[in-house]
């Protein structure tokens, strides 16, 4: 099984999110479950596939030729597939993946999440989706779609799509099915 772990590239990220991508990277290796990831080595990003590889994943990488730089490619990938943009990415990464996992991030990672989700609703592909979220980073934004499905913005199973996960090993679970 390949799982894809969206997440933060962003400077400056908190110790405890750091742990929590190596972590979760880690226990997705430990299943003997293979890491698909966007490919660059800094961050979150980075600490993910470390995570993969301190137990033996196999890491694929996508990443867009402009973000090589931006993003610092890994080097240590086991396959890397570069491609020309952020809709290619995005195309490739649910084609690898046979699971989906969402960490703590901003408008990159929200924008790859939330696209899997509506292509689950469509029926584009029927791979489970998770968010891993410990520290409780998008509980405000679980209260914004509260608050769009109570008035009617969200269709009836959207919400079942997604299982919102407090620990690595319920994340784990969820994708399982």
């Amino acid at each position: 099984m390949r799982v894809s772990v969206f997440c933060s590239s962003a400077p400056d990220i908190p110790t405890t999110s750091l742990d929590l991508a190596f972590n979760i990277g880690k226990a997705i290796g430990e299943q003997g479950w293979d890491l698909v990831w966007g490919g660059g080595r800094s961050s979150m990003m980075g600490q993910v596939a470390k995570g993969a590889r301190s137990v033996g994943a196999k890491t694929i990488g996508v990443i867009p030729e402009p973000l090589i730089n931006l993003e610092f490619e890994d080097k240590d990938a086991t396959h890397m597939h570069v491609v020309k943009n952020m809709r290619d990415r995005k195309a490739k990464i649910e084609d690898l993946a046979d699971a989906f996992i969402a960490l703590p991030g901003g408008i990159g990672t929200l924008e790859e999440f939330f696209e899997i989700w509506v292509g689950s609703y469509l029926k584009f592909h029927q791979k489970p989706i998770a968010i891993c979220d410990p520290s409780g980073v998008y509980d405000p934004l679980r209260e914004a779609l509260d608050h769009l499905a109570q008035h009617n913005f969200m269709k009836t199973g959207q919400a079942e799509l997604v299982v919102w996960c407090k620990d690595i090993p319920s994340t784990l679970a969820a994708i399982r099915k």
